[in-house]
């Protein structure tokens, strides 16, 4: 999220084992399991979460803090080999009936290929922003999407209302999830989403303002010069390419 543009770049990793030390601050003092029981588990003194799926319910948990911008990087492993008709979802979003919201959606499937990453935005409640995307390489910092900020000629942008960082995994069709659920219910490690995140760079909300200052620049020393960020040409480029090949 920034004030000019907003570009959904992808900071994943993808991991064979069930290891992963990714966030920097504490799961246990800024998000809270919010449904699913016993399938959420914070883990590794709390720089860990995991989140699971069964026959009777998925999982999902939700940041306390709201945050009006931020840069996220985020790191997920998914569910491995067949993993028909889940969803792991990873998105902000903000209360409303005229809420914004940002998704990234990693859609599973019977083969065991790579995921199929499907993404909307919605602004003013309003979204038909879709967006697929075959995750054919490894997407460590290279930028797939740009929502550029064109308010000033009256199209909507996430610039005015908060948002709180939520993800969870859940069964997207019932019927067809049984026959990939049944390989796996009873495994030694059942479906299981291992999530870490780090928001080094955010305006955090609270009482009704922004931890950012509104006349940052790039001139002051510590300023939130990042709040105007755009895709550089390295970055172009990539973008670019990721486009070309899919």
């Amino acid at each position: 999220m920034a004030s000019s543009s907003l570009a959904l770049t992808l900071s994943l990793t993808f991991l064979a084992s069930f290891v992963l030390a990714a966030y920097a601050g504490d799961f246990y003092q800024d998000f809270d399991i919010t449904w699913g029981g016993d399938r959420g588990k914070l883990l590794n003194s709390g720089k860990l979460l995991s989140l699971s799926l069964d026959k009777a319910s998925g999982s999902g948990f939700q940041s306390r803090n709201e945050y009006l911008f931020g840069k996220i990087d985020m790191q997920l492993k998914l569910i491995p080999g067949n993993s028909a008709g889940t969803v792991t979802a990873y998105y902000l979003s903000s209360k409303g009936s005229a809420w914004d919201e940002i998704d990234f959606e990693f859609l599973g499937n019977l083969s065991g290929d790579p995921y199929i990453l499907h993404t909307n935005i919605f602004t003013q409640g309003k979204g038909n922003r879709e967006q697929q995307f075959y995750l054919c390489f490894s997407v460590d910092g290279t930028p797939i999407r740009e929502f550029k900020n064109y308010e000033s000629i009256g199209l909507p942008f996430p610039t005015k209302q908060p948002m709180r960082l939520y993800s969870s995994v859940w069964n997207a069709m019932i019927g067809q999830l049984e026959e990939g659920l049944s390989k796996r219910i009873g495994h030694k490690h059942p479906l299981l989403p291992l999530t870490g995140t780090s928001m080094p760079k955010a305006c955090l909300w609270s009482y009704g303002a922004s931890s950012c200052r509104a006349n940052a620049s790039s001139s002051v020393p510590n300023s939130n010069a990042w709040l105007t960020e755009d895709l550089d040409s390295t970055s172009q480029q990539r973008l670019k390419w990721y486009r070309e090949i899919t």
